[in-house]
């Protein structure tokens, strides 16, 4: 007798093929058989020890969130439903060029800060590890999801040059290099770069071909958050299709939206780019998350000669009252770096999150909002915030625009991504809903996209950017990390006003042919681990 059967669901197997009838074998951890219009042929059905009736509902491959920021929240948190009860079986962490891995002492006490906002300070973590690979050991101890990891090349930088606006030496550029291979040898599926975020920013293009070409010699892709999403978003884009081109190295563009007023309606013109260059024969995908506003901490919007130096420079200049109005002005007047060279509206930043509980009455209102009620400019509400909070205040930017998110969703790179922050008090809600929203609002109520092309975007298509021999289809040998779900009440339960609830209509999902989520709620099943890099 098999672990389980799984009879009468509808398939959709994550290629974008048609949907079928069948039933499901799992043993082992394992798709071992996969029996069609086993009922209406009247043949013999397969036993097993557990029977589940799937009648009504689609079974997929478990959906693989493609941009996550669950770097500690997968060791703090065993239950982690924010993800589980999406139909989340594998997150692909270490993303924007900030995490855990490869650190030193004091690397690792400056991203800790630096990423408070993301992740927490992480007071609650033993952090037990230092290199990429004791990291994904520590993941293999159990965790409720599957996780791969990207080379992280802004904490890379740090721990080599540290948090200067300067070049590398070439001693530093080939230590990075061995760095990123070592990452590589150890498990990571690529690199990531945060290129608003320091130190991130401060690497120049031939920096990062550099390390780009380590990671093409290993099979893996490059994944960067780019030096614009807003004025200027085009070019940034072309110059990462630019850069991997000459690096030949895979390349695939994270949350890639077009932002602020001055992109309204150019989707098109970033999709002609991307046509271009895949006609041509780059290996190029995206992911996005299916909402319009961004997520971040308030210290990413300050300008990069500000940020130089690491955290605590950061304070001693908002301390300061001559370099706080040089700030200022940079971010209201010029429009810095890190707000995408687009001056700041306060109106559209929304504090979702702090970590000093006393400003927690802020949280919900925008930083306009709070600066009304408390009856002094935006920008001194904005200071203070990230004076006493200690840069770990995050923020939501509605910035966005609907028919860019479309456009982009349709694209044949297109991926789906969270892009996920799990702290503050009101996070965005894509971090609880985006992959019932894709289902349920994007697939059923709009039509955007088919049944089948959407689970191909979140299951097949990622699994494959990823290089995963045995996972993102419903096939017979594959991992029985699927998902059963009802087409017709698919939605998310997450709101901007509630953005923790839980989604609806996905009533089973197995993580290794184990259920994590059974009859809707969360087991007590830690079937994560790992997920290394396939070696070339």
């Amino acid at each position: 007798m098999e672990d389980l059967v799984i009879r009468d669901a509808d398939v959709v197997d994550g290629s974008g093929a048609d949907s079928y009838r069948a039933d499901v074998v799992v043993d082992g951890g394992r798709i071992v058989s996969i029996v069609k219009e086993a009922a209406a042929a009247g043949c013999q059905r397969p036993g097993a020890v557990r029977e589940l009736d799937a009648e009504g509902l689609v079974l997929s491959p478990g959906f693989i969130d493609m941009h996550a920021h669950s770097d500690l929240a997968l060791l703090r948190d065993p239950d982690h439903s924010a993800k589980a009860a999406q139909g989340v079986t594998l997150e692909v962490i270490g993303q924007d060029g900030l995490s855990y891995a490869p650190v030193d002492d004091r690397t690792l006490a400056e991203v800790r800060r630096a990423i408070t906002g993301w992740n927490g300070y992480g007071d609650d973590i033993d952090f037990d590890w230092r290199s990429v690979g004791e990291y994904l050991d520590r993941l293999d101890r159990g965790i409720a999801v599957n996780a791969a990891y990207l080379v992280p090349q802004g904490t890379v930088r740090a721990l080599v040059v540290g948090w200067e606006d300067r070049e590398a030496t070439p001693a530093e550029l080939d230590r990075m290099r061995r760095l990123v291979a070592e990452g590589l040898e150890q498990g990571a599926v690529g690199l990531s770069s945060g290129l608003t975020y320091t130190p991130g920013m401060y690497a120049r293009d031939g920096e990062l071909a550099e390390l780009c070409r380590v990671v093409a010699s290993y099979g893996g892709y490059y994944c960067p958050h780019h030096r614009s999403y807003g004025a200027g978003a085009l070019a940034a884009y072309a110059e990462m299709v630019a850069l991997t081109r000459e690096a030949g190295c895979p390349l695939h563009l994270a949350h890639a939206t077009m932002n602020f007023g001055v992109n309204r309606g150019r989707a098109p013109e970033l999709l002609a780019l991307l046509d271009r260059a895949l006609d041509e024969g780059a290996d190029i995908t995206l992911d996005t998350y299916p909402y319009t506003p961004g997520c971040t901490t308030l210290a990413a919007l300050l300008p990069g000669w500000a940020s130089e130096g690491g955290p605590q420079e950061i304070l001693a200049r908002l301390a300061d009252p001559a370099a706080a109005e040089r700030i200022r002005h940079d971010l209201e007047v010029t429009g810095s770096d890190g707000c995408h060279g687009v001056p700041v509206e306060w109106e559209t930043v929304e504090i979702s999150g702090v970590t000093d509980p006393a400003l927690g009455a802020l949280v919900g209102r925008t930083v306009r909002q709070a600066a009304d009620l408390r009856g002094e400019t935006p920008w001194a509400t904005a200071r203070e915030l990230l004076l006493r909070d200690r840069l770990g205040t995050t923020v939501l930017q509605h910035v966005g625009h609907e028919e860019n998110v479309r456009a982009i969703m349709r694209h044949r790179a297109h991926t789906g991504g969270s892009d996920g922050i799990l702290r503050g008090s009101k996070p965005h809600p894509r971090a609880y809903g985006t992959f019932p929203r894709y289902l349920g609002h994007y697939v059923r109520e709009l039509g955007v996209l088919t049944l089948e092309e959407c689970v191909a975007r979140l299951t097949g298509r990622p699994a494959a950017r990823l290089r995963l021999p045995d996972r993102g289809l419903v096939r017979e040998g594959y991992r029985a990390d699927l998902v059963l779900f009802d087409p017709a009440t698919v939605a998310p339960g997450a709101t901007f006003a509630e953005p923790r609830r839980l989604p609806e209509g996905i009533p089973y999902v197995l993580v290794d042919g184990r259920f994590v989520i059974e009859d809707g709620r969360r087991t007590d099943v830690l079937a994560g681990r790992a997920v290394r890099r396939t070696p070339v």
